[in-house]
């Protein structure tokens, strides 16, 4: 590993950790001994290139794609060993925004909002299910949309209630995947900040897997830089900005 800073223990604890991580596909080896520590209240931006494992790794780390070799824990649980309904549990306190937001194209607003409550949220009342799907709404300025459809929301909108519907269920981890792809530079700086703002309202912990480095700018606390299947260098924003390694110096020189 080149370029790698000390983590600061004295940040919050560990949430999710991943250690000498393997996954391949057929030949090819995307994670090669991957290591990852997600503090608890912590943006980690894990940063690379396309096709260089970001998104199959935070698939890993919720179940989504199971590992070839190494660990995962998350809130101290290997994830491996859980059956259905200990994976099922652990889902339900990690929120996943997936690039295309995933809505259901024929639900309403409020309707893809109820979704994950009908699921998870056994006995609550209608009121109770109204007052959370206005109270996300709010956290993402889009009280006005509850009733429209999919189709007549902009593209950054949809990722807005994307969000919205993540929230729904108080999880304690957000992983967002490539959260601006596809947005326009505005949008797109709009969506980092208001990753910024969900911490804040919501204390998450948060991977964010991206390679847009004014997204990179607004939302990191620390920075790990993923190359050839490896953690090849972390630190924070600063510091990995002024570093002359020959992998980390064009995320940061290329803007």
């Amino acid at each position: 590993m080149t370029g790698i800073q000390p983590i600061d223990h004295s940040a919050g604890p560990v949430v999710i950790r991943t250690h000498d991580l393997y996954k391949s596909f057929g030949k090819n080896t995307v994670l090669r001994g991957f290591n990852l520590e997600l503090h608890k209240g912590e943006n980690l931006v894990v940063l690379g290139k396309s096709g260089s494992g970001k998104s199959v790794l935070i698939k890993c780390i919720v179940g989504l794609i199971s590992i070839d070799s190494g660990s995962i824990t998350v809130f101290g649980k290997e994830v491996s060993e859980l059956d259905q309904a200990g994976l099922d549990a652990i889902r339900v306190k990690i929120g996943f925004l997936f690039q295309s937001s995933a809505l259901y194209d024929s639900m309403t607003v409020r309707e893809n909002l109820e979704f994950p409550l009908r699921r998870h949220g056994k006995g609550m009342s209608r009121e109770e299910i109204d007052r959370l799907v206005i109270e996300v709404l709010e956290s993402v300025g889009l009280r006005h949309a509850v009733d429209l459809m999919p189709s007549e929301l902009s593209g950054g909108m949809r990722k807005r209630i994307g969000l919205a519907r993540t929230l729904i269920l108080k999880p304690d981890i957000i992983l967002y995947d490539e959260p601006t792809t596809g947005l326009d530079p505005v949008t797109g700086r709009e969506i980092s900040k208001l990753i910024v703002d969900i911490r804040q309202q919501y204390g998450t912990s948060s991977i964010i897997i991206t390679h847009d480095m004014y997204c990179t700018r607004i939302v990191a606390d620390r920075i790990l830089v993923l190359s050839d299947g490896i953690c090849h260098a972390q630190g924070n924003y600063q510091a990995l900005s002024s570093s002359e390694d020959l992998v980390v110096h064009p995320f940061f020189h290329s803007i």
